[in-house]
């Protein structure tokens, strides 16, 4: 039983004490790391939702020829994604496809992407 203590009918080890808490330590930054990748493509995915959404209401309001189609888009999106919000239009023969450039935002250093694009088309009126 060398390296052993016994003590109120229990026996320890000397020389394991804290080594798990050192393995947690350790697994750590690799639970953060995955947590915040989920996180960041759930922001991924909303913001996309959000692009197609601009689009939409951007292709409806331009289909009506309303000179403020593009603030109509960014008022339907989420205030904190509005401002890198983006939308270009093109007219064609009888209807307006309007896409929107929606900046995606990132909470990981270091981790930058493309902007989500989405475009809708409505016929004009």
């Amino acid at each position: 039983m060398r390296g052993t203590v016994v003590c109120c009918g229990q026996s320890f080890r000397r020389f394991d004490r804290g080594q798990v808490a050192l393995e947690y330590l350790g697994f750590i930054p690799i639970l953060i790391i995955v947590a915040m990748a989920a996180v960041q493509l759930g922001l991924i995915a909303y913001t996309a939702q959000q692009a197609g959404t601009a689009a939409r209401t951007a292709a409806r309001s331009a289909s009506l020829d309303n000179p403020g189609w593009q603030q109509d888009g960014r008022d339907a999106v989420s205030d904190w994604v509005a401002d890198g919000t983006g939308f270009q239009r093109t007219d064609t023969f009888g209807e307006v496809a309007v896409t929107a450039v929606v900046d995606i935002p990132s909470i990981v250093p270091g981790w930058d992407f493309d902007p989500a694009r989405k475009t809708a088309i409505m016929p004009s009126d």
